[in-house]
């Protein structure tokens, strides 16, 4: 008797970002390694302000969001295995990386939080999902970020040596090659300020292909004594809570500029100018070869243009490497979670600083 179940070949990664703004799922074909499909599914705007601020949340509200998170992850992936007619039964494993609620590396006890509740997925999925990813590289005196390093070096680490620019609410680099030790870190902002902004002043959720920004005068000189704050000189590894670059930040350094295409200029040119000086002070000149951006940014033209041109780099975008922008970093948890899932290595510790590199994951059954 022919047996019509689909085998099992596909792996979900599931991404919310620092902006809160939504939740990426992505279908992988892990080895060879292949995106299916992907999908963002926005959250209603109630949801994002509560993600926003829910650091500020009592034990009892943030206990419930994170139940709630983890229902509506559920059913997601219900929805995204229906509208790209996959069946559950062709799933092999999840990954998760959940909502970051804070990220405290430098605290006096180090941690993190990331909110979702993975067993909801697990149960309606009937398959193994890996979460909480930060956690053991943290247990092994790591910053628990950034992550992505290592998906770089698997896909990308055979061939010349390249920049990988990731522009999410945080900017995040990762530097692999075939003769690379890789490495990433965290360089300051990206989305987030210009985001911020557009919200307060415009209106809108972000200044879109940078086109704001493009009619305002940067203010050179403030972004050059912006840049002489310790975050931007301190050695890697490091990493940043994403209210870093927060509300309170654009108040303190930016609240006196009264033009809004002239404070998006600035935030913009800051923002490609954290990146120019991170790779200018902490990439060897023999790797500075090409920058390949993925995240949102990578679809604000200005900020590109700002990149390159601080740079002196060639700058593409990941999809000119078969990679969409918008799904890397799900697609990234996808694999982490399939490597878990098999008992094998999903981490890069020169990148957050861990002692050695480990299997990051919770696995719930």
């Amino acid at each position: 008797m022919k047996n019509n179940t689909p085998a099992r070949r596909w792996v979900l990664g599931l991404m919310s970002g620092t902006s809160c703004d939504g939740l990426t799922i992505c279908a992988v074909q892990p080895e060879p390694f292949h995106i299916k499909a992907f999908q963002n599914y926005p959250y209603p705007k109630a949801l994002q302000q509560r993600l926003l601020h829910a650091a500020e949340l009592r034990a009892p509200q943030l206990s419930a969001l994170h139940f709630e998170l983890g229902q509506r992850y559920a059913r997601q992936v219900q929805r995204f295995l229906k509208e790209h007619k996959l069946n559950k039964t062709s799933i092999l494993c999840a990954g998760m990386h959940g909502q970051t609620v804070y990220h405290g590396p430098q605290d006096p006890v180090p941690n993190t939080l990331q909110i979702a509740e993975p067993a909801f997925l697990a149960e309606w999925l009937g398959r193994p999902v890996v979460s909480q990813f930060r956690t053991r590289d943290m247990a092994l005196g790591g910053q628990g970020a950034p992550l992505i390093p290592f998906f770089d070096e698997y896909i990308f680490g055979q061939g010349a040596p390249e920049i990988l620019l990731n522009l999410g609410g945080i900017a995040n680099l990762s530097v692999v090659g075939k003769q690379v030790k890789t490495f990433g870190f965290d360089c300051g902002p990206a989305n987030t300020l210009m985001d911020l902004a557009c919200v307060q002043f415009l209106h809108k959720p972000y200044d879109k292909n940078g086109a704001c920004a493009a009619r305002g005068h940067a203010d050179i000189a403030r972004v050059r004594r912006l840049l002489k704050q310790t975050f931007f000189h301190q050695k890697p590894p490091k990493s940043l809570d994403k209210n870093a670059f927060g509300a309170a930040y654009l108040r303190r350094y930016f609240g006196d500029m009264s033009s809004v295409p002239d404070l998006l200029a600035t935030l913009n040119l800051f923002t490609a100018a954290a990146v120019a000086q991170a790779v200018r002070c902490f990439v060897p000149v023999k790797y500075q070869k090409e920058i390949i951006v993925s995240g949102g940014g990578a679809f604000n033209t200005t900020l590109l243009q700002n990149i390159q041109q601080l740079t002196g780099l060639p700058v593409c975008t990941s999809a000119q490497r078969g990679i969409d922008p918008q799904a890397k970093e799900a697609a990234a948890f996808a694999l982490m979670a399939w490597r878990a899932w098999q008992g094998k290595s999903n981490h890069c510790a020169r990148a957050t600083g861990a002692r050695k590199n480990t299997i990051l994951g919770q696995l719930t059954l």
